[in-house]
Formats: structure tokens, sequence, C-alpha cells
């Protein structure tokens, strides 16, 4: 232990130098480690940590969802828990690919063929790790306690495996099957994106839009035209798709005499007024239904022979956009396949026409634009429409597009076999189990994640990628025998290959004996999508069900998580699905959901744009206390956006810390100041520190049990946000009112027991607010404790205290709360506070004594509780004489009234004007009814 010199702690500090010595003194005593093995026996509390990248730097909403799980995890420990804190990566996947495949040049299959599987995977483990050591200094610095030693990886074998034995579960249970379905797909990555992904990453794009015209073949001077904003799929038309019950148009272009039939509400897609058409007839939809037409392009012109190039009818198509009349082209549309399988203009079972290759890249069939990437063959495809005389129409159209996020590269819909999850079947399940959770703030869970889940679609969980957890299904070449393998001894058992590491290159040439005389069956050559292995992390961080399975079915669900609300649509989901496929049950108890930081500008924080200080440099600055604090005081822990101020966390360091500071060094330099002068020794016993017969005494005793009472009920309910402020809002009690009041009492100027009384209240309560704010601002109530513990007496010999985040948050002591006393004393702080906004306003410093103030109130209550504290008021604003009184009239005081004019024009709208006009006309009378909570007739206010 340090010893506090006579002089006490040093005026200045310096909060980042101080943090770095704590982190020694916690390396020192194993601090962490020491916490979990004195917590062991406990009621277990289990909280799940969600896999970032390590491929990329930890940013403000890493350290932002780390504070909000330090938090509550510390704070389940100091209050009677053993709470296991494994950190996660997530190893697998795009973004490990993604920068394998920029850094070695690779464009697509053809190029991992070549390089072999083996190959491109080593590259991709050495790269796994990359910001490892930088993940673990930010984290740690930042005061995290979490466990790195006994993490989680998803490329563990034993992780690996339970993802396989999670699987094969929900296969047995019939949620399984592999479907050929247009979904979003990453030409970068060759992939495609489940729904979830595909939606996190939409931008404002300004897209080519065209009108094409489609003649009939029983009439080829008639022509049905079409709008589309994606003319690379024009090549790929099978058909095209009308509303049946909404009325169409045949119109002649008085311009061009071209006769045309489109939907009649949309008309001005392509004429601007009445005049430059003719109406020739008018028809509902159905009517077209079975007409063909000219194909557009001769690729597939031997399809018209099955059923293609002819009008279908469906209710998908609205009259809110393009001509009414929809062109289709199967492959490239979620609606067109689904219409063109109704109609057998395309067959299950069947090749379906796909001339773009797993690149974004025209194959060889469409041979006008063979090799070019689709996105930028729509010019020279409008140019060969335009020279055929099909192009009616050309222009431009903005409009949200979705992009891959991880390549930042547009994405196209595309159809591709894919392994998939029965979602829709369990979404009934999904909405139950929902419930079942406490959200934090709740409108997440009742809207944004309620509404998700409602129209959720059947998840994709297959990836034609590389590195990643091998789907593990072997099948026949015909897929009429399919086998799913939920563990490295079924393999064995079935294959009589034994394996130790089940990445691809390790399984993919392993074949089983077929049982019905097909031969051998071979693994499928997809891998899980990443977003499947984050889901099933409570079983494979276990190795669940091979290792610890009463351990894991004891713990399960999850006490806690949190994360970004962008984890709606990504982890929270996967979670819940898995969850509910595998057990009908949700996989967590209690959730907090933060909001997004943004750079201070509003804009997306952006490496590129540098609009945003490096959280290093902030913490570097001004300590991680301070960093940590800023972000949990602020509207982002209700899942509100924050603008990251700079300014911010240097005002909780002068508005917070050094008040905080100020007051507990003044503490110890009067502790030195008693042992020096009266040669006694100061010593600490929290059961001694009872009732005092001064008032100030009894307010801050009272206040502080009142605060163990709210933080406690407050943290109960995971409400961070309302926590935080009411622990500032103490630190401003405790230095500006408790020790300003009492100053006299703590330098020994009115008596040697009065002092040591004030003194061991002032410790009794900054030793309290220590412990309360020790999970919140871990290194200053660390450094504070550290110099006060040798002024305490230890009762118990078996509780190891070198540490303050070792002990226990102490619980409320109701005796000792006192509400009279503590509304008395707010009183009279509203009345020294508006006696200097007086004092103020007439220029009157507080150094000029005053004869007289004289405090109106309808309460009697209120005046005696001013009355009974009337010597600190006298005191604060240096008076003579404090007079009480009910009667406003007798002093000629009026009340007015002004209206909010944020408040009011945000509900009021268009009626904020009368309205406040009306407020402002208010009689006294009224506004002092209002206060008193009396009606005001409503003629008054009109």
């Amino acid at each position: 232990r340090g010893e506090v010199m006579d002089s006490g702690p040093p005026e200045s500090i310096n909060f980042p130098a101080e943090e770095e010595k704590i982190l020694q003194l916690w390396k020192d005593i194993d601090a962490f480690r020491n916490s979990l093995e004195q917590s062991k026996g406990r009621p277990r509390y289990t909280f799940y940590d969600g896999p970032p990248f390590a491929t990329g730097l930890p940013h403000y909403g890493h350290i932002l969802a780390g504070t909000i799980k330090d938090i509550v995890t510390r704070y389940a420990h100091q209050t009677g828990h053993y709470v296991e804190r494994r950190f996660g990566w997530d190893c697998h996947g795009l973004p490990v690919e993604y920068e394998i495949d920029k850094t070695l040049g690779i464009t697509g299959p053809d190029d991992v063929k070549k390089m072999g599987i083996d190959k491109y995977n080593a590259e991709c483990r050495k790269i796994v790790m990359r910001y490892s050591e930088q993940w673990k200094f930010i984290v740690s610095r930042l005061g995290r306690w979490i466990d790195f030693d006994n993490d989680y990886k998803t490329l563990y074998p034993s992780f690996m495996e339970s993802v396989w034995w999670v699987f094969k579960q929900i296969y047995e249970k019939g949620l399984v099957y592999r479907g050929f379905k247009v979904m979003p797909y990453s030409t970068a990555c060759s992939t495609p994106l489940s729904n979830f992904e595909s939606g996190q990453n939409y931008k404002d794009v300004v897209d080519p839009a065209v009108i094409v015209s489609f003649p009939l073949d029983e009439s080829p001077e008639i022509c049905l035209i079409a709008w589309t904003t994606t003319p690379w799929t024009l090549p790929s038309n099978f058909s095209l798709c009308v509303n049946p019950t909404l009325f169409y148009v045949k119109v002649k272009d008085l311009t061009t005499g071209r006769v045309y039939i489109l939907m009649e509400k949309r008309l001005m897609a392509l004429f601007k007024t009445e005049d430059e058409y003719e109406v020739l007839d008018r028809f509902e939809g159905k009517s077209l239904e079975g007409k063909s037409y000219e194909p557009l392009f001769s690729y597939f012109a031997e399809a018209k022979s099955r059923g293609a190039f002819r009008v279908l009818s469906d209710n998908y198509v609205t009259d809110d956009s393009g001509t009414g009349v929809v062109h289709q082209a199967p492959a490239f549309g979620e609606e067109d396949y689904r219409v063109c399988m109704a109609y057998d203009v395309i067959k299950k079972g069947e090749r379906l026409v796909c001339p773009v290759d797993d690149s974004g890249r025209f194959t060889a069939e469409v041979t006008d634009f063979a090799g070019q990437y689709v996105k930028d063959a729509d010019k020279n495809i409008m140019k060969h429409l335009k020279a055929s005389g099909r192009l009616v129409h050309s222009g431009n159209f903005k409009h949200s597009y979705p992009f891959c996020w991880r390549s930042e590269t547009p994405l196209i819909y595309r159809a591709v076999p894919s392994w998939f999850i029965k979602v829709e079947e369990i979404v009934d399940k999904l909405l139950v189990n929902n419930k079942k959770c406490y959200w934090v703030p709740e409108f997440v869970k009742e809207k944004r994640f309620h509404n998700w889940l409602e129209s959720a679609h059947d998840w994709s969980v297959s990836r034609n990628r590389y590195w990643g957890t091998p789907i593990p299904i072997w099948a026949s070449d015909d897929y009429e025998e399919v086998v799913c393998i939920g563990s490295v001894d079924e393999l064995e058992r079935l294959s009589g290959v034994h394996v130790t590491d089940l990445h691809r290159e390790n399984v993919d040439h392993i074949t089983i004996p077929s049982v019905t005389g097909r031969g051998v069956l071979r693994r499928v050559s997809e891998v899980f999508d990443c977003w499947f292995e984050s889901g099933s992390m409570p079983y494979a961080q276990s190795h669940y069900p091979f290792e610890q399975k009463r351990e894991f079915e004891s713990a399960f669900p999850a006490d806690f998580i949190a994360e970004g609300v962008d984890q709606t649509r990504g982890w929270f989901y996967t979670l819940l699905v898995i969850s509910t496929a595998l057990f009908d049950q949700p996989p967590y108890k209690n959730l907090i959901v933060n909001g997004l930081v943004l750079a201070s500008d509003g804009r997306k924080m952006s490496k590129r744009l540098k609009n945003y200080p490096d959280p290093v440099d902030v913490v570097n600055q001004f300590g991680a206390d301070a960093l940590r604090l800023y972000l949990i005081n602020s509207p982002v822990v209700r899942a509100e956006t924050l603008r990251f101020q700079e300014s911010g966390v240097k005002g909780v360091v002068k508005d917070v810390f050094l008040p905080w500071y100020n007051a507990y060094r003044f503490l110890l330099q009067n502790i030195s100041r008693l042992q020096r002068e009266n040669g006694v020794e100061f010593q600490y016993h929290e059961k001694s520190v009872g009732l005092s017969h001064n008032v100030m005494d009894r307010w801050i005793l009272s206040f502080t049990q009142s605060l163990i009472k709210f933080v406690h009920k407050e943290m109960k309910a995971y409400r961070l946000y309302t926590v935080v402020p009411r622990l500032v809002k103490f630190i401003d009690m405790l230095t500006n009112w408790y020790v300003r009041s009492n100053r006299k009492r703590l330098k020994g100027e009115v008596g040697h027991q009065d002092c040591l009384d004030s003194l061991s209240m002032l410790f009794d309560v900054l030793f309290t607010m220590i412990r309360l704010m020790s999970p919140f601002t871990p290194f200053l109530t660390e450094l504070l404790y550290q110099n006060m513990r040798q002024f305490i007496r230890e009762t118990s010999t078996n509780q190891n205290t070198q540490s303050v985040h070792y002990l226990m948050i102490p619980s409320a002591r109701d005796a000792l709360i006192d509400v009279d006393i503590e509304r008395a004393v707010q009183r009279m702080q509203s009345v020294i506070e508006l006696g200097r906004v007086v004092r103020d306003r007439k220029t009157l410093p507080v150094k000029y004594p005053l004869q007289e103030v004289v405090v109106i109130h309808p309460d009697p209550q209120y005046l005696e509780d001013v009355q009974s504290l009337q010597g600190y008021i006298k005191e604060e604003l240096n008076l003579r004489v404090v007079t009480t009184a009910k009667e406003r009239e007798h002093y000629g005081v009026g009340l007015h009234a002004e209206p909010d004019h944020q408040e009011l024009g945000r509900r009021l709208k268009s009626d904020f004007k009368s309205v406040a006009a009306a407020v402002r006309g208010l009689y006294s009378n009224d506004v002092f009814d209002i206060s008193q909570t009396k009606p005001v007739e409503r003629r008054q206010l009109l």
C-alpha cells in the first residue's frame, strides 16, 4: 500500500498516466483471473460475447458495446455472481476472403482452382488474427475485463464440429432444403448473400432507366412497352407481366406514329402531356394474357416453343412506377422467377437460363456482350437496342440500391442453388420466443425486431466459398441419397477416414459409400454463411454436446448479451433462429441495444474522410474512464445515434472527475492534518457510521442510501441510461453541496469530534460511491480505493481486498433513508439556486450582504422545510433574514408562462403559433392554477 503524504494527493492529476499505473497493478495481482477464482461457487451469470473479425481494427461502435458489456458483467460479479467472460473471434467468411482476393489478385473461382483450396485457405489462416494484438491492447486499455486466453475462435475444430451438430439437428427436424432461388449476389465475392446481409448497406445511386418495345406476334405494328433500371437483364428476358385487374390502353404516339400498350395510370412514364398521344382502346390487363411477342435478342429464341416470350399476369405489378408492363428475366428477379414458374415458362428440374458467371460477367451464350461485367454492359446493350429500333426512351433514375457489405460493390439478384433453413415455417415460434426476452430499449424489440421477424424469409446458409465451415452434407450425383453428418466420429464411421481439422482441404476428398447402389456420396461444395457460425456460438464455444453438456444446459439461455442496433438483422436474429429451431426457446434473457456512433458532422465515421479522432489518441489525452462515461451517459445507450464530440469527453474530466477527485483529495488532506495535529490514527468502520445530529450528515447519508437503492433497481432492469445521470448528479451533490457546506467541520474548525464525525461521513460516502461507480469507471475508482484502503479496518479475514473490483457493491440500509430530510434539502437547494439567479440578474455579488430574502410558496410544508434549514440559506446567499410567506399578492408577485418552443413545435406542428400566443396570454392566476395541476378552461387557450 502506498503511504499518503501529509499534504494529501497531488493537486493536479494526469488521469491517463494514473490509468496506466492501474493497468500495471491489475497485471501484477492478476486481478481479473483472481476475481473469477474468488467468485467460483457463486450463482452463475451467463454472458455471450458476439465475435468481431480481427481483420479490422476496433472502432467507437465496438468500444461502446464493449463498455456496456463490461459494466453489466462487472456489476453482476460485484453483486454476488460468477461471470465467465470469454472473448470470441469471427475467423471465417467474406471479410477474410475478400482481403486475400485483393492481395493475390484473385478475380473468381477459376483462380482459386488453379491455386488450390489448400493454399488459398492457408493464406486466409495467416491473416485471420492480423489485428488481434491491437484488439487485445485497446480492449484492455479501456478497462474491459475479458478472457483472451480462454477465447473461442470459429476456426477451432471443436467449434466447427459443434456447428455440424447444430446443422444436423435442424436438418433432422425437416427444416433444411436445397433450392434454386433468386438471391442478392455479390459479384466481387462470387457468393450469394442472405436477405439480412443485403439489407445492411443501401446507397443512393443513379442507374440508367430505359423503356423498350415488344412487338406482338399477332400485330407487329403494336408494341407492349416495358421499363427497367437494369438493362443488363434484357438479354435474359423470357416474358412480360401485367396486372390482371388494372386497366391498360392502346395509344398512338402522335410524334412518331407508333402504337404502344401500357397501363392507363402510367401514361406519364412516356408522355408529358395529353396532346402527345391518342387513346385507341382501353381494356383490363387480363385480356393481354397469353399474347406472344418478338424476343429482344435471339440468344434463347428456341425457348419460345416451350412457352417463353408471352404475356403473363400477376398482382405484384403495381401502378406506382414504370409502364405497368414488367419485363421478366427469371434468373435475375425473385418475382420473375415465381411467376415464370407458375406459368411453366421455366420448370423445376430443368436448366435455368442464367448467362452470367460467378464474377458477374456475361457467358459466351450472350455473344454480343460475352465477357463484359453486367453493369458495364448497360451502355452497350442500350446502343444495341437503339440500333435495332427497340429502344423507346432512355434516361436516368435515382434510387436506393443494395451494396455488398464487404466489397462495397453493387449487388445483383441472381438465381443460385443454395441450402436453406425454413425460417418461414417457424415465424410464429420466433415471435413467441421474442416476447419472452427483455430488451432495452423495448421499442427495438416491439417494432424493429418484431417487424423483421414477421416478414422473415427462409435463410440461405450456404456460401459458394472456401474459407469456412464446410456444410456437412454428402450426396449422390442425383441428390436422391443425402447424408448429413453431425460429428467427426460419425464421418469416420461412415467413411473410414479420421480427420482432426474440418476445413475444405481436409474433407472435400472424403467419400461415403452409397447404401442404395449409387456409387459414392460426395460432399456438397458449399461452406456455411459465417452468420450461421456466430449464431451457433452459444453451443460451439463450449463444444456442446461433446463436452461440458451439463454445464451448458444449466446456464442456457444467456442472462445477458449486448450489441448495436444493426444486429437486429444480424447476430440477434441468427441466435434466435437457431435456438428456436433447436430447442424452441430464446437464447438470451436480457439484451441491451445501443445506437450508432457517428462523426461530429452526423456522417458515418470514415477512415478515408478522417472525420473522427482515433480512439487511442482520445484515451491517451483524457483517459479511458472519461471516454467510457461519455459514451454511456449519452442517447446512444437508448438505441439513438450519437454525434461523437471530443469536447464531450473533455467535459467529463472537467465536470465529473476533477470535482470528484478534489473531494477525495480534500478528505485525505484533512485526514492527514487530523492525524498530524491530534496524534490520532484515523480508522474507518463501515458499520459504525450511522445517524448524526448534523442535518447535512443525515441528508448525504440518506441521499447515498437512496442512490444505492436506485442503482440496484435500475441495473436489475438494465437501464444504464438512467443510472449514469443519477451517479453524475450525486457527484455534484457531494462536491457542491455536502463538502461546500461542511468545509469548516471537515477542517476541524468546529471541534475535534465534529471533525472526526464529518470526515468519517465523507469517507463513508466516497467509499460507497467508489464501489457503486467501479463497474462504470474502473480506473479512477481503483486509484481512489488504493489510497483510501489504508484507513479501512478489514472486518473479514477471508475476503481479498487488494482491488476495489473484488468488493461487493453495498446494499441500501433502509433505516438510514430519511425522505423528509432529502425533501427539505432539495427545497433549500432550490431557494439557494434561485437566490443566486436573482443576485446575478441584479448584479449583486455574494460578498455584499442583503437584509432579507422572501420565499413564497402555497405549501406550508415547503415553507417549514425552508425555515428548518435557513441557516444554510443565509450563509450561502449572505443574508440576515429569511422570510417565508404564502400570499403572492401581498408582495406583488405575478406568474408568467412561456411556451416550450421545441416540444410544442414538435407536437403541434402548424397549430404551434396560435397555442404559443395563448400560453403567453395566460393570466397570473391561470399560470398558478396550472402549477397546482388545476385544469384551465379550454376557451382560455383558444
